[in-house]
């Protein structure tokens, strides 16, 4: 079994052989930047900041169309140019900048497999030099809203839709708000939305950070009861953690009606009088 669209999955050395390709722009998306992009990055690799850029400044929210259309821009990005991410923590947060930049229309965006750890394994080369683009001429599409669900949506179709949890063990039963690394990222309340089935996104990556084989990965969401008939939506604490599995479900397996709900456990879990099963 192959995956559904291969094409928007490659390796490190395709990264490397078109690095320098003018109709490829390569972008690092990095929670911490000071700990990754400006220690040395992919060369002529532009750097987008998970929290600067594809947040809101102000309401907790997403960036809007018209600032993702200026961040594309600003980093040389055109219509036509193929757009390769990747980042630190395996690609959660290029993952969700994926996420982000398909709700607004851009058409051919992919990720490299392994992200920045598999490069960095690799051994291939790194540079700390800033490239510098010329403007792009990228145009935001309306937001797509067949890939993204609020909390309303979630609690009116309980019981109806495959909700799938992709956080750790400790997280789904409530045992802990939040691991240890991120104290501030946290609910009030621990558990999980009523009916969702626990899948950590970790089990869909190998040891460097690749993604598992098709055959690997259905086997897996299948074997929960996760099925491709079925509207899917995926979340976790913030958002970026199920963008990554979104992207496995509705890229890698091809599943067609998978969303995903970026409020996820810090909205869910902080909200007066919503169900919460442990």
């Amino acid at each position: 079994m192959e995956y559904a669209h291969p094409e928007v999955l490659v390796d490190t050395n395709w990264v490397d052989q078109h690095k320098n390709d003018p109709k490829v722009r390569v972008a690092e998306v990095d929670y911490d930047p000071t700990a990754n992009y400006t220690l040395g990055h992919v060369p002529g690799s532009v750097l987008i900041d998970w929290k600067a850029d594809i947040n809101d400044p102000l309401t907790r929210n997403i960036l809007t169309k018209q600032a993702c259309e200026s961040l594309l821009q600003r980093v040389g990005v055109n219509d036509d140019t193929t757009l390769v991410l990747y980042g630190d923590f395996n690609n959660w947060f290029a993952a969700f900048a994926f996420w982000v930049f398909k709700y607004y229309g851009y058409k051919d965006v992919r990720l490299m497999n392994g992200g920045r750890k598999k490069w960095l394994e690799e051994d291939k080369p790194v540079t700390k030099d800033i490239p510098s683009h010329a403007k792009g001429n990228f145009k935001a599409s309306e937001p797509d809203s067949s890939i993204r669900v609020f909390l309303r949506y979630v609690r009116d179709t309980l019981g109806s839709k495959i909700l799938v949890d992709v956080r750790g063990p400790k997280e789904f039963t409530g045992e802990i708000l939040a691991p240890p690394e991120y104290p501030t990222e946290h609910a009030q309340r621990g558990g999980h939305i009523p009916g969702a089935v626990n899948i950590p996104w970790a089990q869909a990556v190998n040891e460097d950070g690749t993604f598992k084989s098709a055959d690997e990965l259905q086997k897996l969401y299948q074997s929960k009861g996760v099925a491709a008939d079925k509207e899917v939506i995926s979340y976790c604490r913030i958002g970026e953690r199920s963008s990554h599995t979104w992207f496995v479900l509705k890229y890698l397996l091809g599943y067609p009606n998978v969303k995903n709900y970026d409020g996820s456990w810090t909205e869910w879990g902080n909200m007066i009088d919503n169900p919460i099963e442990r």
